[in-house]
């Protein structure tokens, strides 16, 4: 590839525990890629605009309040009405596998639980940007 992937990593809302998307900002950037943090409590609107002004790839999104089902929809409605449509929404945290199968349905990419391989989201994350956007 001509350049680094360059993916966003947040925490949206209250959720105050940001151990986990550091960990996983640390292994994409030890993957090679640029990795943005945006830190903590952040909007839905407020990652979507970072995303934008970044030029990302993909968008990553640590979450263990329970609020997945508010905030992916919401994210992935931005990224929709901002024609963010060749940008990977993934993420992580503790998310139920009834919850990760609808939010895959509305259009969010792979969801990671808690102890995933972070080679294994590196992978993931390198293989869909390869197929899906264009350098």
């Amino acid at each position: 590839m001509p350049r680094p992937i360059r993916v966003l990593v947040a925490k949206v809302g209250l959720d105050g525990h940001d151990r986990g998307a550091k960990v996983i900002a640390t292994a994409l950037r030890d993957a090679g890629m640029e990795v943005i943090y945006t830190g903590l409590r952040q909007t839905p609107e407020m990652v979507v605009s970072a995303a934008l002004q970044e030029d990302v790839d993909a968008i990553g999104i640590s979450i263990l309040s329970g609020a997945h089902m508010t905030v992916f929809p919401k994210v992935i409605q931005l990224m929709k009405e901002k024609g963010m449509d060749d940008v990977l929404l993934t993420g992580g945290g503790i998310i139920p596998e009834d919850d990760m199968q609808s939010l895959n349905d509305m259009g969010v990419g792979k969801l990671f639980a808690p102890g995933t391989s972070t080679s294994d989201i590196a992978v993931y994350i390198t293989s869909w940007v390869k197929e899906h956007r264009e350098f």
